[in-house]
């Protein structure tokens, strides 16, 4: 089976590209949009459009693999590659790359997604990592037609891993809508919840994390109101370093903060995603090392999840070597070809780190499916629904798909 002819279609993702910056620095939510100037580079607006490419194989046997480019919600930000419009990239897989695929007999998906991963552009650096993200999906779905077998039996087979016929723990995410949205979560009994999207301290965490804790306050009791008491759900929250801008970077008062949180989210598990951003790697590694000592000494249960800085594949191996987090988030599109999110994972849970196969609001359907099938093969601690904020679509997608493949596994 070859590929005879490479396509691209521009496409919307299940969210917006935001100016994470602007809106650390006030941009004021208006409606949907927001007011401000930009400030990160590429950006026309502080939230503008969410696009995507579909690359599209088409193969010998008349059959087309697909694969979804996209680039997270905060492009730009804390190292990740430039904004990702599909307008500039179009031309770039139609052309430089179709000439490059053209004839190119589908084998090993492994083998192939490793050569993409590092194949360079025109201008000699390497492709963008929606381009790689979107392309190596694209890939693994031609390797499981050629094998007449499913994505993840693929990814088991060529990486030797067993494939359990047990879901993977799916976390949905609310959005601005944090309450309304977490009652969708909790009514759909969804595992992990909800996200929150604490992104601005005023607004959000409150000056002295008031507002989150009047959150985790309201959350616990809601799970029990609607829940009944046979449901447990993890509570995870990202706070996009708002603790380091509330409490000035001192790591001891957000330690006691964590752990009046853990007493509100009590009985319910909380795990709290990028409490501070240390503005690069290794201050962000150095900070949570800190943090996580601060908590151990003070017996907080308090699970610390890694984002901000923690890009790439060689990053993720950085973190968990440094024991920077509980959990590491996988954030696939950050990640480039899907064998990386692979890997990332496999890395995590072999050193004891718990494994995150995240992403972005910001995704599609086909690369949210595809994902599921790197979660089923890699066994991470918890997955993403996605895309989008609004819980039902996102939650509708990963589910469905990770009980189709469960069972046509049983057969």
């Amino acid at each position: 089976m070859k590929i005879e002819k490479v396509l691209a279609a521009p496409g919307l993702t299940g969210f917006y590209f935001d100016d994470q910056l602007a809106i650390k620095e006030g941009a004021v939510a208006d409606g949907t949009a927001y007011r401000g100037r930009p400030l990160t580079p590429g950006f026309s607006e502080v939230r503008q459009r969410g696009e995507s490419l579909s690359i599209i194989l088409l193969l010998s046997s008349g059959e087309l693999a697909c694969g979804d480019c996209a680039a997270v919600q905060y492009s730009g930000a804390d190292g990740r590659d430039p904004l990702f419009l599909a307008k500039d990239f179009a031309p770039l897989v139609e052309g430089y790359l179709a000439e490059r695929l053209t004839g190119l007999e589908i084998s090993s998906f492994r083998e192939q997604a490793e050569k993409i991963d590092i194949l360079t552009g025109p201008d000699g650096k390497k492709l963008h990592t929606a381009l790689r993200y979107g392309l190596s999906q694209a890939l693994l779905q031609a390797s499981a037609l050629k094998s007449r077998k499913l994505m993840c039996e693929v990814i088991a087979e060529e990486y030797d891993l067993p494939l359990p016929l047990e879901p993977i723990p799916i976390f949905s995410q609310s959005g601005d809508a944090r309450y309304d949205h977490a009652d969708k979560a909790i009514i759909k009994r969804a595992d992990v919840l909800p996200h929150g999207l604490i992104n601005h301290v005023q607004s959000k965490l409150g000056s002295s994390g008031e507002r989150l804790l009047e959150y985790v306050t309201w959350l616990r009791r809601r799970v029990d109101e609607l829940g009944g008491a046979d449901y447990r759900p993890i509570l995870h929250i990202d706070v996009y370093g708002t603790l380091g801008l509330a409490f000035r970077d001192d790591l001891e008062k957000i330690g006691a903060y964590l752990a009046c949180l853990e007493k509100a989210a009590a009985p319910l598990k909380l795990r709290l995603e990028g409490p501070v951003d240390g503005g690069s790697k290794g201050r962000q590694i150095e900070a949570l090392v800190r943090l996580r000592e601060i908590l151990s000494t003070r017996g907080c249960g308090v699970e610390i999840v890694a984002d901000e800085w923690c890009n790439t594949l060689e990053d993720v191996r950085d973190f968990v070597d440094a024991g920077a987090a509980d959990m590491i988030q996988v954030k696939t599109p950050d990640l480039g070809s899907l064998h990386n999110s692979v890997e990332a994972v496999l890395y995590a849970r072999e050193h004891g780190t718990g494994a995150y196969l995240g992403g972005t609001c910001n995704e599609t359907d086909r690369s949210a499916r595809a994902c599921v099938h790197v979660a089923l093969a890699a066994r991470p601690d918890q997955m993403l629904a996605k895309p989008g904020m609004g819980v039902d679509e996102g939650l509708m997608i990963v589910f469905n798909e990770m009980q189709r493949a469960l069972r046509l596994l049983e057969t």
